[in-house]
């Protein structure tokens, strides 16, 4: 008895290699040059070797014990368990403009000059979207910390770099920049204390910033992430205790740094209230908000534990201190920050090689044991540099810093050691 042929027992035609097309937004970001350090850098941990990391600003320091107890508490409460909402609880935007009017003398509308972001990272991000497009541009000093430059190029927009500065010359090149370009740019992204390079201004800089973008139309982005981290007499101005701010422009801030709350995302976008909404309607189809006990948590922070960027201040200092000795010693150039938690410091001829600092930071975690972040990776002004993060303690600073020493200079080094007895 015959049987039918089945369909299945027949060979499948081949189909082509499957291909995963990316967004052109995926192209437009600059290269991550970070990748490979964390990549060597955690294949030396695997290993058991104990790596200095000073190339992150990711504080090592515990948050105040107020503020993880009432975290704790809030956690407990079924009813911090739902959604939240996404521009922030109404108390936590409250103390975010009492602290301004505190500390700067700003008044705040809470309801509509405040956003709480889920760290500043994130908030600028999308403050990016919800001003940028394909064909708008953004000026940002170079160098920049990445997201500056990563955040206008997501949203589809230009970049122009202009060389770093802080003085009115610094200001007449963005204005050059800005007159020479058509469609106008329709924002400046400003950092101070700056990262990576701790670069800090006086108050008079952003009445000139102000008087400028006004001039041309152009609004301005403060990234004031540092801005509560200040040393001796030097206090970091506020974008917003400038006459006209809120007319064009926000400021962001964040309690990652000052209160050792990194790892929490706790930020917030303060200023014209226009500016204020597109954030939050952006972030309204995105998310649902933080977690609300964190939230709870930060009023705690700013209500209970109000000096501990003051404190925090003190420490990083004395860490600054052990930094520039050490640099001092192997060498290299800096400027002594008043501000911030990393020192930026140019790399000796002898101690290069000839080497991108890329490739020198990749041999400092072979021979020193110790990460920096090279300075290419936050601009191509950059290159020559290294930041170098105060996050650890005076003792492992100080240990870093002598294992540079001893696998940059090991002649001086071994000339130092005492006899065996």
């Amino acid at each position: 008895m015959s049987h039918p042929t089945s369909k299945t027992a027949s060979t499948p035609a081949a189909h082509p290699p499957f291909s995963i097309q990316t967004s052109a937004r995926i192209a437009r970001l600059p290269p991550y040059l970070f990748a490979r350090i964390n990549k060597m850098k955690h294949e030396k941990r695997m290993s058991n070797i104990d790596i200095i990391d000073l190339g992150m600003g990711n504080p090592t320091d515990p948050t105040p014990d107020v503020i993880v107890d009432k975290l704790a508490e809030a956690s407990r409460d079924p009813r911090n368990h739902r959604y939240s909402v996404s521009n922030g609880i109404v108390g936590l935007r409250r103390e975010i403009a009492k602290k301004y009017k505190a500390k700067f003398g700003v008044d705040l509308d809470p309801e509509e000059e405040v956003c709480v972001t889920i760290g500043s990272k994130e908030g600028l991000s999308h403050m990016c979207l919800a001003l940028l497009g394909p064909g708008d541009t953004a000026v940002v000093p170079d160098p920049a910390f990445p997201a500056h430059l990563y955040a206008p190029a997501m949203a589809g927009a230009n970049v122009i770099r202009v060389p770093l500065g802080n003085d009115q010359a610094f200001l007449d090149n963005i204005e050059r920049t800005i007159a020479g370009l058509y469609p106008t740019p329709k924002l400046v992204i400003f950092n101070y204390p700056h990262n990576p390079t701790s670069m800090t201004i006086e108050p008079k800089f952003w009445d000139r910033a102000i008087e400028l973008c006004r001039r041309h139309n152009v609004m301005i982005v403060s990234d004031f992430a540092y801005g509560e981290v200040n040393f001796s007499r030097y206090r970091a101005p506020s974008f917003l205790a400038a006459q006209g701010s809120k007319d064009l422009g926000v400021e962001f801030s964040t309690m990652s740094k000052s209160f050792n709350m990194a790892g929490w995302r706790v930020g917030f976008c303060c200023g014209n209230r226009e500016m204020v909404k597109a954030l939050a309607t952006i972030k309204g189809y995105y998310d649902y908000g933080h977690f609300a006990p964190i939230w709870i948590a930060s009023v705690i922070a700013m209500r209970e534990a109000s000096e501990t960027p003051t404190e925090m201040s003190k420490i990083y200092e004395k860490r600054r201190d052990v930094v520039c000795r050490g640099l001092d010693k192997l060498g290299w150039t800096y400027d002594r920050p008043h501000a911030g938690m990393f020192v930026w410091a140019r790399v000796s001829d002898a101690h290069l090689k000839g080497q991108s600092t890329l490739d020198f930071c990749l041999r400092m975690l072979d021979d020193a044991e110790v990460a920096l972040s090279p300075g290419r990776a936050f601009g191509e002004l950059g290159e020559g540099f290294v930041r170098i993060a105060l996050v650890e303690n005076e003792q492992r600073l100080k240990q870093a810093m002598n294992n540079l020493q001893t696998a940059l200079n090991p002649r001086k080094s071994k000339a130092k050691r005492p006899a065996a007895s």
